[in-house]
């Protein structure tokens, strides 16, 4: 059974900072256990598609910046019958930010987000009585790895106000209170087949507000509370059902966790952390395929 391997065209060297590219560590490790899978290029029109039962969306990490045509390539691999590792329409559900007010709406602890939407003509100001912070973060709501993501403040919210409601004429931006406790340090629990396998902390470089590793962020493993740990899990069970993989951000305030992100598309899931990473990893895929075949 071939296995579609997805990546994109690289323009951008998003595994900067890292001891390992986990794409072509993972590629490889799964080809040596004997699966026939290959690396193909989500938007590639030479790639034929039908000749692949099953596809892995591993680093398609420019979708945000063409979401029409992905969406649009999703549309055709589900109407090929492509069987997708995590559910087409999760990965359609979680490309937009607005899903955080859903799993909110649904009782869960997330950080607290507003949304400016597309035309909006809202001032900045506003926002900052809405969420009782003057110190707040904005950033597209369709986005991937910090892009275009800002610090706001009394001082700079006019500077930068007429750019900022410029560019709601094309997405919804969502914006959230800074959280310090970020500067601590955000939580990562990866999920592969539904089972925790391991979580990081990262942390931001001196001067930084974000931990991505490309911006100079540190990586450790952690090793989390029983309840930090039953928190997380709680928003796989819920919202990321059927998923190969699952990687759940947060932080904790005041020593309960709250939701960042759930990155359900192309998350880097830092295998090397665990000694098992990659095994559990194809532990994972085997059960799933069984399951879809």
């Amino acid at each position: 059974m071939k296995i579609a391997y997805i990546s994109y065209d690289k323009q951008v060297n998003y595994t900067a900072g890292l001891t390992q590219d986990e794409e072509a560590v993972l590629l490889n490790f799964l080809i040596e256990k004997g699966l026939d899978i290959e690396k193909v290029i989500w938007n590639d029109p030479g790639i034929d598609w039908s000749v692949y039962p099953v596809a892995i969306l591993k680093s398609p990490w420019d979708y945000h910046e063409k979401l029409d045509d992905f969406n649009a390539w999703l549309d055709r691999l589900e109407g090929l019958g492509v069987s997708l590792m995590n559910p087409y329409h999760i990965i359609r559900w979680n490309s937009d930010k607005h899903y955080l007010q859903e799993v909110a709406d649904a009782g869960f602890q997330v950080i607290r987000s507003s949304f400016l939407e597309k035309g909006e003509k809202k001032t900045l100001p506003h926002y900052f009585e809405e969420l009782g912070n003057n110190k707040l973060i904005i950033k597209p709501c369709v986005s991937a790895g910090a892009k275009d993501t800002m610090i706001l403040t009394p001082e700079n919210a006019q500077e930068i106000e007429n750019t900022l409601l410029s560019a709601t004429r094309y997405d919804a931006l969502i914006i959230q209170p800074f959280m310090d406790e970020v500067l601590d340090g955000e939580i990562s629990f990866i999920f592969l087949g539904g089972v925790f396998s391991h979580s990081v902390v990262k942390v931001p470089r001196s001067g930084e507000f974000r931990v991505q590793h490309f911006f100079g962020g540190t990586i450790q493993p952690y090793t989390p509370a029983e309840n930090v740990l039953k928190s997380a899990a709680s928003f796989v069970d819920r919202f990321a059902k059927d998923c190969l993989y699952a990687r759940v951000d947060g932080i904790l305030v005041d020593g309960e966790f709250q939701l960042m992100e759930l990155e359900l598309i192309e998350p880097y899931l830092f295998l090397d952390s665990h000694p098992e990473g990659y095994h559990n990893y194809y532990q994972a895929l085997q059960k799933q395929i069984a399951v879809s075949f």
